[in-house]
């Protein structure tokens, strides 16, 4: 198999990233890579590592390094929005042309002290989360900071406009969801709980946003007297809460702690599918509720994954793909290479109260020429992080048999799922080492930290990076014979 060394020398230099990298299969549940340097008279940059990923465009987005995204096409525009790690407020990115993409408009949020990393949006409707930062982060824990959500009209593509702000009353939210219509799912930080719980806001009045409903797990509510220890099973939940109850938190404050402490946790964002919702709840593992009335959540099904795996942000996303009766769900590893392993999953969800588990996604190898052996003592966070996860945008494509997933210091890793029993590595994509920190993290070494991926419906990859800007890359290899995109 071939492979493409791109170096940072040339990235710094052009903005257009024009690799052309053979495509060819790789099989086998774990795959080696092969490293072969990119020929002279390419035009793509030395540094990064690539199979079966072509790198197409890449931007410094002005320097303000991009967290999560949303992809938006708007008559013959192609808009990417974006959250920023450490800059408070969102980017516009017109990636019409992917080869040039261009920061079209910085939208400043006015408060200090505030994480403005998520972001979603449908239709004319933008949701972005307030929050406060982590210590570790730069935040300030005795400095005043913004929380909740912002609700804003983008029918103006580059000139969003803000409608409303509702707060939480706590820390805020992190990872949101908004699918269009009446309802946007919050993970949240509320008053009186310990770790983020599930929150419905209705924007049927997009000025003035409501709450109309919540679901927590039995021990968070310490104002109502709950804890953890207390916590019991009703007789006739015996069955859908032995996962969740039977938990033993592990705070590991050394590497990353939340602002709550707590590894019991809606990292978010919630998943909709029809009446149910699926909820990363850290140490909880999946959730799984009934929202046929959104006052009254209801837990019919869960799985846990905390134990064998680590307990801090043990089940960090979920992404259920109902009509495969499949989910893909994983953890999000923060410890620098300490402590129990991490996961990516795939979960058989044909009967949501009782989910379990198809596989795990194979561990990336490093590719020969590497100057590491390992991801573990690379440097920088390790493991699998975000996903092309906005599957209910229209212009995000749909879930086939190719998975893509955002591996931090191992970059972009893309999969082939088609055998959900044994998924297998197709390709990926590590970009070159960042030359500037922006910011405090990661706390060791100044490595890459690859954070989210999109891939829209034309097949363009969008990556984010702590300490650099936006790739855009292609995927060149090989389809399965069953892709269902």
């Amino acid at each position: 198999m071939k492979n493409s060394e791109i170096s940072r020398r040339q990235m710094l230099k052009v903005p257009l990233i024009g690799a052309t990298i053979a495509a060819t299969s790789q099989s086998g549940l774990v795959c080696e890579a092969f490293a072969q340097p990119v020929p002279a008279s390419s035009p793509a940059p030395p540094g990064a590592f690539a199979h079966n990923v072509e790198a197409v465009g890449y931007t410094d987005l002005d320097h303000r390094p991009a967290f999560k995204m949303a992809i938006r096409q708007v008559g013959e525009r192609w808009y990417l929005y974006t959250g920023h790690f450490w800059h408070s407020g969102w980017s516009i990115v017109d990636v019409t042309d992917p080869a040039k993409p261009e920061t079209v408009k910085f939208v400043p949020y006015l408060g200090t002290n505030t994480w403005t990393l998520q972001i979603d949006l449908s239709g004319d409707t933008m949701v972005t989360a307030l929050e406060k930062p982590f210590a570790n982060f730069g935040g300030d824990p005795d400095a005043p900071f913004g929380e909740g959500v912002l609700i804003w009209d983008i029918a103006d593509p580059i000139n969003p406009k803000q409608l409303s702000h509702y707060r939480t009353g706590g820390n805020g939210t992190h990872r949101n969801l908004y699918p269009g219509g009446r309802y946007v799912h919050l993970a949240a930080g509320m008053p009186g709980y310990r770790g983020n719980i599930y929150v419905i806001l209705d924007i049927s009045d997009r000025s003035n946003p409501r709450e109309a409903g919540r679901w927590w797990v039995p021990g968070q509510h310490e104002a109502g007297g709950e804890s953890f220890a207390a916590a019991k099973p009703a007789a006739d939940q015996e069955t859908a809460d032995r996962y969740r109850l039977r938990l033993k938190p592990q705070c590991m404050c050394g590497a990353f702690c939340a602002s709550t402490g707590e590894d019991v946790s809606l990292h978010g964002p919630p998943y909709v599918t029809g009446d149910l919702v699926y909820l990363p709840y850290g140490a909880a593992g999946i959730v799984v509720l009934d929202i046929s009335d959104v006052s009254r959540p209801r837990q019919v099904g869960g799985l846990s994954f905390s134990p064998p795996f680590h307990s801090r942000f043990g089940v960090h996303s979920v992404l259920p793909i109902p009509e495969r009766g499949i989910a893909f769900a994983n953890s999000e590893n923060v410890a620098y290479g300490r402590g129990p392993m991490h996961h990516a999953s795939i979960v058989d969800i044909s009967d949501s109260s009782e989910p379990f588990l198809l596989s795990l996604l194979p561990e990336p190898v490093p590719p020969e020429g590497a100057p590491y052996s390992d991801f573990t003592t690379r440097g920088g966070w390790r493991g699998p992080h975000n996903i092309n996860h906005h599957q209910h945008h229209p212009d995000v494509q749909k879930q086939g048999d190719l998975f893509y997933i955002a591996h931090f210091n191992a970059g972009l890793r893309v999969y082939d799922v088609s055998n959900t029993r044994l998924p297998r590595e197709v390709g990926y994509f590590i970009p070159p080492e960042p030359v500037r920190r922006y910011g405090p993290m990661p706390e060791d070494k100044l490595v890459v930290q690859t954070e989210d991926v999109v891939v829209d419906r034309r097949g363009f990859i969008y990556i984010t990076d702590k300490n650099q800007g936006l790739w855009i890359l292609r995927y060149t290899g090989p389809r399965p014979e069953t892709d269902r995109t």
